[in-house]
């Protein structure tokens, strides 16, 4: 068979670790499809594995989920066939590449098989990671309000449109101007600029003092302390990533005098380990998609061979929405 170029990183450091290497592809065995690439998802993950901050086995590929045409399908495998359009999320590290072999239960055929590619990449992690919190952690609706940081990101562009699509009253965290524009059109009514206002007081504002159901907490240590105090008696903290740095210990006693409140460390890994938790999220996702309940904004690409490049503005704050390779 043909041969096809990946990344992978065999030291960790900054971006310019990554490598491109080529290898020879493969026929899949039974149970497993053969993914062509037409787009790649990046996810803020991608870095910190790169960077060394998260522990990986070297060399590591990089990238967990995909999006391509199946052109070859093993045997036992029924519900893709060669020649769909596939998307796929695999807790393998290696979708930086022209071409991939992953599980068939890991990947679904687009509902919608023109669906551009950059699309369904930017939507399928962030968007999984948007269902399960939206939806898994405890149930949250209509009458309820969140607070969801970083809400320009991958993630929280599209959970603040999932939870007004649930009539939830999302306020979202930004930190410029421009990004708060953003988030304005994807279903965030009421957006807070760090450098200009307290979101304590903004959450106080609009709850009328009684505080959020949920704080989706994004950033970590610069924002938690004061994360736990937009919550309401009984609120949830949810803490699915942290730029900033680890939040640290957690006082119990804190817990209980802010309002006998829950924290959470959640992950997309865990909330989709089974096949079928993964298909019936992928499902929920590309249907509101489809519906136009949810759309996906795609705010940087790149070519697949220049990802440092993608890492870098990730890194430091310059993307919105979802970022993507293309091979």
């Amino acid at each position: 068979m043909s041969k096809y170029g990946r990344i992978v990183v065999e030291t960790t450091g900054v971006p310019d670790v990554m490598r491109w290497v080529e290898d020879e592809a493969r026929s899949p065995a039974q149970g497993e499809i053969r993914v062509r690439h037409e787009a790649i998802g990046v996810d803020y993950i991608d870095t910190q594995i790169r960077s060394g901050l998260l522990p990986a086995t070297l060399p590591t590929g990089l990238g967990f989920a995909g999006v391509g045409m199946a052109v070859e399908v093993g045997a036992g495998v029924e519900h893709i066939k060669a020649g769909d359009r596939v998307a796929y999320m695999y807790f393998t590290a290696g979708s930086y590449s022209e071409e991939r072999i992953v599980p068939a239960e890991r990947a679904i055929a687009l509902p919608d098989q023109s669906l551009a590619a950059d699309l369904a990449a930017g939507a399928l992690f962030r968007g999984l990671t948007a269902w399960y919190l939206s939806t898994r952690l405890r149930h949250i609706g209509k009458g309820d309000a969140a607070l969801v940081h970083a809400a320009a990101g991958g993630v929280g562009l599209i959970l603040s449109q999932w939870l007004k699509h649930l009539g939830v009253t999302v306020i979202g965290t930004v930190d410029t101007e421009e990004k708060a524009a953003v988030v304005r059109e994807y279903g965030c009514q009421h957006a807070v600029v760090l450098s200009k206002e307290d979101f304590v007081a903004k959450v106080n504002k609009v709850t009328g003092g009684a505080g959020v159901a949920i704080v989706y907490e994004a950033i970590g240590k610069e924002t938690w302390e004061r994360s736990l105090d937009c919550a309401r008696r009984f609120g949830l903290v949810a803490s699915y990533g942290w730029p900033s740095g680890d939040p640290g210990e957690v006082s119990l006693m804190n817990l209980r005098t802010k309002g006998s409140l829950f924290v959470t460390r959640p992950t997309v890994t865990q909330y989709t380990a089974e096949a079928d938790d993964f298909r019936t999220g992928a499902a929920a996702l590309f249907q509101l998609v489809k519906d136009g309940a949810i759309r996906i904004k795609v705010g940087n690409s790149y070519p697949l061979k220049e990802a440092h490049r993608a890492h870098t503005d990730i890194v430091a704050g310059r993307t919105v929405g979802s970022v993507v390779l293309i091979p």
